[in-house]
């Protein structure tokens, strides 16, 4: 596997829309762990309220690694990440810091405290693009820079158009980052390698190929602007250029994504000749 797409994906079988059953989630990872592409695999994500229910489902000498997505109040996550079966390593926690509209400091300050308690973990903050969010952004590159391992998080989809946003919206938040030298993740809506528009619904999908080579110029220090435009385009063969002069190299800025499928993007990944197939290069 390329460096370029060492762990880029975090396996989110059991959330929307493929909505697996946990026990076909935890049998699915095995197979994607054992896979030729098990390098393109990040860990298995699962809520924390469904961590008693994954311990009956692994083998005695069996050990799994999972990111805890937080769907209970923050004050009650670190203690959900830390109650765990010894067959299960937690490498990272993830939560949303606020909704749409609400102010993101109070969150990030309880999704802090968890992190400073647990410096083995990768905490990462779920920000809404709305107003607070650059304050946000300050507070979590203050925290990194005090060494605390916190990271942002951005959606990138979700079951209505206000979720997706628009290249430029993406991409003014990819240079905050990088001007903060602070590391994202995002989530949701990146199935495919390049952008296109949902024939069901008419959503214009983010490709994660995109993500990968707009990353990759704003760490070089390309405007806005410029980074939106690769956000923006169609044209696969440019986006294959770009990112197949760079396979050899470690992603800048971007950490990854949670996708409900590892099958789509690794068959984009293989359609396109980015990877070969399971064969060695």
């Amino acid at each position: 596997m390329p460096q370029l797409f060492a762990s880029l994906i975090d396996d989110a079988a059991v959330f929307p829309p493929g909505n697996a059953p946990l026990p076909a989630a935890v049998a699915g990872h095995r197979q994607h762990r054992a896979g030729w592409h098990a390098d393109l695999v990040g860990p298995l994500l699962v809520p924390a309220s469904s961590l008693a229910k994954l311990p009956p489902l692994l083998g005695d000498d069996e050990q799994i690694n999972i990111g805890v997505i937080g769907d209970v109040p923050l004050d009650e996550l670190g203690a959900a990440c830390d109650g765990v079966d010894e067959r299960i390593r937690v490498h990272q926690v993830e939560a949303p810091a606020a909704q749409r509209g609400e102010d993101p400091l109070p969150g990030l300050d309880r999704l802090l405290a968890i992190a400073r308690k647990r410096p083995h973990l990768d905490a990462y903050a779920e920000l809404p693009l709305t107003s607070g969010l650059l304050d946000g952004l300050d507070l979590l590159a203050r925290s990194r820079a005090d060494g605390v391992r916190i990271a942002a998080k951005f959606r990138t989809g979700g079951l209505a158009a206000e979720f997706f946003p628009t290249p430029i919206e993406l991409a003014a938040v990819i240079c905050a980052c990088r001007d903060r030298q602070l590391p994202f993740k995002l989530t949701a809506g990146l199935h495919n390698a390049v952008r296109h528009t949902a024939p069901e619904t008419g959503f214009h999908h983010h490709g994660y190929l995109n993500v990968l080579v707009a990353a990759a110029a704003a760490a070089k220090g390309a405007e806005a602007g410029d980074v939106a435009a690769w956000l923006d385009t169609t044209d696969a063969a440019v986006l294959c250029e770009e990112a197949g002069a760079r396979r050899h190299e470690v992603r800048p800025l971007w950490v990854g994504y949670g996708s409900c499928s590892i099958e789509e993007p690794l068959a984009d990944l293989v359609r396109l000749g980015l990877i070969d197939g399971g064969f060695e290069q």
